[in-house]
């Protein structure tokens, strides 16, 4: 039996990369694949994102958000 499997990849407006050394450390947002600023936290993802008209009610869903090197608790450089 050959079963058909195809992986699901969302594509969220905003994506939040990895964190970025400085002082404090920050994370580059991106919506609709245009760099829209620094996050140092959670607070300023949320806010770019309602300077946007985006509402975000869930910062785990992944068809939302995509969190890249780390979630929404890694804030400083390892």
């Amino acid at each position: 039996m050959t079963e058909s499997w195809s992986p699901y990849i969302s594509h969220p407006r905003i994506m939040v990369l990895g964190v970025q050394p400085g002082t404090p450390p920050f994370r580059i947002v991106q919506i609709d694949g245009q760099v829209v600023g620094e996050a140092k936290a959670i607070t300023d993802v949320l806010s770019a994102a309602a300077a946007f008209g985006i509402t975000v009610h869930d910062l785990d869903d992944p068809d939302v958000v995509r969190w890249v090197g780390g979630d929404k608790f890694t804030w400083t450089v390892h």
